[in-house]
């Protein structure tokens, strides 16, 4: 074995990306002193993109003071890779659920300060940006990001103000005029991992509202009823119907506000992983790619990153081991889209609570294994 490239999603809840790929990298070496091994963390656009992003491709981590999820002064951060053409920003710095603790109120919350994060990347000198939609506390549609860049929201009195999940049914006029024209000249890709529109049963509201405070039926409908007010403004003042477009309703509808206010284009989180590390190249010649999950379902034939290292991985014709925690039942379809094999890691019949301590250790055990197959199969 000459090369392997390992491009494993976290375990969530138990092992991160980076410590996967560590686990993964020594048992390789271990068998194959001399093969090439290529590290490419992945983050789904939530909390710990940026990190896996600058552990992939090299570059610095930016600090900013910005305003967090009440508009509180704080100090979020993006990654600046190497070259200084590309930035990633996860929302979750400065808009996510882990900075309003226990006081959850997605009708008061807002993203302003992933427009701030996004505007001071663009005077940096950045070409390229890559927001990381994961992880929010908010609702309001991207309406905060927007108004820290030049958009502005005007309700029935002709006052401008900065509309939350509370006060989308405020806004009367959007108003585009007042944009930071440098943004223009900029290329951004929003990363999303869901395919939810904007509102309705299926929306952000119905689906995330709960885990943002809306813990009764009726937040959850004021939230619903502000997206799709917001949805209609957005049709009328700008002419872009979103509502339904698989996506806009990824972080409080973020995706929606992201296409709308920002020109951006919504992509699966893997496939703009895939795309700005180079995968292609990187994996052309590579005897096999391993990659994993916590789970692989049903849902993750959807798209995540196992079936999107497949897919791509197919086109190169380059086998894909993938090492997940748990296989849940019908999941062959994985086979046609690129997977070669898939291995479980769990050795032992036990609750998941008794197995995550195990799980670094059996990681390592199956990686193990896996390569003394290989080992037995070049003989």
């Amino acid at each position: 074995m000459k090369k392997v490239v390992l491009i494993p999603d976290s375990f969530k809840g138990t092992m991160s990306s980076e410590e996967i790929c560590a686990i993964m990298a020594s048992q390789v070496k271990a068998h194959f002193p001399a093969c090439q091994v290529i590290s490419i963390p992945v983050a789904d656009g939530g909390e710990g993109s940026v990190d896996c992003f600058l552990t992939a491709m090299g570059g610095q981590k930016i600090q900013k003071t910005v305003k967090g999820p009440y508009m509180e002064d704080m100090q979020g951060f993006y990654g600046l890779l190497k070259g200084g053409k590309t930035a990633v920003i996860e929302m979750a710095a400065c808009a996510g659920l882990p900075l309003v603790g226990k006081n959850r109120d997605a009708r008061k919350t807002t993203t302003y300060g992933v427009g701030q994060l996004i505007l001071d990347a663009v005077e940096q000198g950045c070409r390229e940006l890559i927001i990381g939609l994961g992880g929010s506390a908010t609702n309001d549609g991207g309406c905060g990001a927007a108004a820290a860049v030049g958009v502005r929201f005007f309700n029935q009195n002709g006052e401008a103000f900065v509309p939350t999940g509370g006060t989308l049914k405020d806004i009367c006029k959007i108003d585009m005029s007042g944009v930071n024209p440098k943004l223009k000249e900029v290329q951004i890709t929003a990363m999303c991992d869901i395919d939810n529109p904007m509102y309705g049963p299926t929306g952000a509201a119905h689906v995330f509202g709960p885990q943002k405070g809306a813990t009764t039926p009726e937040l959850v409908e004021e939230l619903d009823a502000g997206l799709m007010h917001l949805a209609a403004r957005i049709k009328e003042d700008l002419g872009q119907d979103l509502a339904q477009v698989p996506g806009t309703g990824a972080a409080g509808a973020m995706g929606a506000g992201m296409m709308a206010f920002f020109g951006a284009s919504l992509k699966m989180g893997i496939e703009a992983v895939l795309d700005t590390v180079g995968f292609d190249t990187l994996a052309k010649d590579a005897d096999v790619v391993f990659t994993g999950e916590g789970r692989i379902d049903t849902q993750s034939l959807r798209g995540k990153v196992v079936i999107g290292v497949g897919r791509r991985a197919k086109t190169l014709g380059v086998p894909v081991v993938a090492v997940v925690g748990d296989i849940g039942d019908n999941i062959e379809a994985a086979y046609d889209m690129g997977v070669s094999c898939v291995m479980s890691i769990n050795r032992v019949a036990l609750p998941f609570e008794q197995l995550r301590p195990r799980a670094k250790n059996d990681m390592a055990l199956t990686m193990d294994s896996i390569m003394r197959l290989y080992k037995l199969a070049q003989k």
